[in-house]
């Protein structure tokens, strides 16, 4: 019997051959891009920073791409990721707070003249936060005083200065709460944050019915430090704030 060329017996058990893929591009892990995606990705690789990324957005509007709000949002979005807690609270000197032993008609008075929805309250000092009171909450001691105010308090949420507003933001989402109580290194109350501070970082100021306009110039920063201009806006106060000498004879604003 014949046997084949460089067959020996030492190997005949042994001898195993390994033989390639010819077509490894059919792997299951194989590159799906189009030929084109590739070489647009080979010529241009993307950018490098967050600024660049930035330009890329502001050049994607010249060229009538994106329009000029969404690029303002996503300016907002790159640079909110970038942000912490501590960068964008209320100080904690400027807090609207209650106390929790103040009488029914102080609370109330308060409540109405700063019209927010929620109050951190406080105990003996304003740095004890005991919980978090509802507006509409106060309403159920008018109907009922026999109540305790202690049971309507919602709890406090405490999150330091350093959290990202990215994070803060999906917090905010999932635990279904609006306002957190900010707290320094030390655990002491440096101030607070809304789940509006978070998206004004965004798509800018938001304003409501129950913002009060009184000593204020109807012109806003908003995220990329671009001004929005309010059409109330005094021709005096544009003058001072872009500089310019806007005549003011027979129009106000």
């Amino acid at each position: 019997m014949e046997r084949p060329i460089g067959y020996s017996p030492s190997n005949a058990t042994t001898d195993t051959r390994v033989v390639s893929d010819p077509h490894p591009s059919r792997s299951p892990r194989a590159d799906k891009r189009s030929l084109f995606e590739r070489l647009v990705e080979f010529i241009s690789p993307g950018v490098d920073s967050k600024n660049e990324l930035i330009e890329t957005l502001a050049d994607a509007e010249q060229r009538e791409l994106i329009e000029p709000e969404s690029r303002l949002m996503l300016e907002g979005v790159i640079r909110m990721a970038g942000m912490s807690a501590g960068d964008v609270m209320v100080a904690a000197p400027r807090m609207d707070q209650l106390d929790i032993d103040a009488p029914y008609d102080e609370l109330l008075a308060l409540v109405i003249e700063t019209g927010h929805s929620r109050f951190p309250v406080y105990e003996r000092e304003r740095e004890n936060v005991i919980g978090i009171l509802m507006a509409k909450d106060l309403l159920k001691l008018q109907r009922a005083p026999e109540l305790n105010l202690r049971t309507l308090l919602r709890p406090a949420v405490f999150v330091p200065e350093s959290k990202r507003l990215n994070e803060l933001l999906r917090d905010f989402r999932s635990n279904r709460n609006h306002l957190a109580i900010v707290i320094d290194e030390f655990g002491n109350t440096a101030g607070l944050i809304t789940i509006e501070d978070v998206l004004e970082e965004i798509v800018g100021e938001i304003e409501d019915e129950f913002d009060d306009k009184d000593g204020e110039s109807g012109i806003y920063t908003l995220a990329d430090g671009s001004q929005r201009v309010a059409g109330d806006a005094a021709i005096e106060a544009v003058n001072e704030v872009f500089g310019v000498a806007l005549p003011s004879g027979e129009f106000d604003t």
